[in-house]
This record gives C-alpha cells, sequence and structure tokens, in this order.
C-alpha cells in the first residue's frame, strides 16, 4: 500500500511585493472588465469555468503537485471573483456572509470533513 505524501506548500514570497486582497480583486475586476467578461449572461460559462479550474485543483492534490495546486486556487479565485461581478455581488461580501455563518459552529471533525452539531 503506497503512504500517500503530506502536500507542502511553500508560500515563500516577498511580503513587500504582496498586494492586498482588495486590490488583487480589484485587478481581476479591471481585467475582466477589459475583457468584457462582466455581463451577467456570461454568468452560465463562468459558473462552467470555476468548476473546470476547482476540478483541475482537485487533480493537482491528487498527484501532489505544489505548484500546480497554488496555480489551480488561485485560477479559481479568479473565476469566483468574475462570476461575482457578473451577478452584481461585492466578492468581501459573499466571504463576509458565509464568515459570518460558520464562525460559531460546533462540531468536529471526522475523516477531514467538520460535521456539525
Amino acid at each position: 500500500m503506497k503512504t500517500q505524501k503530506k502536500i507542502n506548500i511553500n508560500l515563500a514570497f516577498n511580503l513587500k511585493e504582496q498586494k492586498s486582497m482588495d486590490e488583487l480583486i480589484n485587478n481581476v475586476k479591471m481585467w475582466a472588465d477589459e475583457k468584457n467578461l462582466l455581463k451577467k449572461e456570461n454568468c452560465q460559462a463562468q459558473m462552467l469555468k470555476v468548476l473546470e479550474e476547482v476540478g483541475e485543483t482537485a487533480g493537482a492534490i491528487l498527484k501532489n503537485k505544489n505548484q500546480e495546486i497554488i496555480d489551480g486556487l488561485g485560477d479559481s479565485f479568479v473565476t469566483l471573483i468574475i462570476l461575482c461581478y457578473q451577478l452584481e455581488i461585492e466578492p468581501k461580501k459573499c466571504l463576509q456572509t458565509a464568515w459570518d455563518e460558520i464562525k460559531n459552529r460546533k462540531g468536529k471533525t471526522i475523516n477531514g470533513t467538520f460535521i456539525r452539531e
């Protein structure tokens, strides 16, 4: 039986060059606007793009390919940000709503999955 390697993602980058989440979200929004992607009628195609990127990330995790994991997670963020703006929803509002919903949840982790009480 093969032993699965623990995923070790090294996030070594220069903090001086790191952009804030707000800057990154704005950069993605401007890029998508320049590419004419921020139209509500594009949201179904964009949702498929989100699923594609999440699927690629899952494949990278299964293969323990650290750089591909980082790329896939980043691409997933980008596609979700674009989808939010297509639906006229602020991405930070979605994250805040999710955080507010889970922050006080009680439960325990079983086989790697959090189970609510």
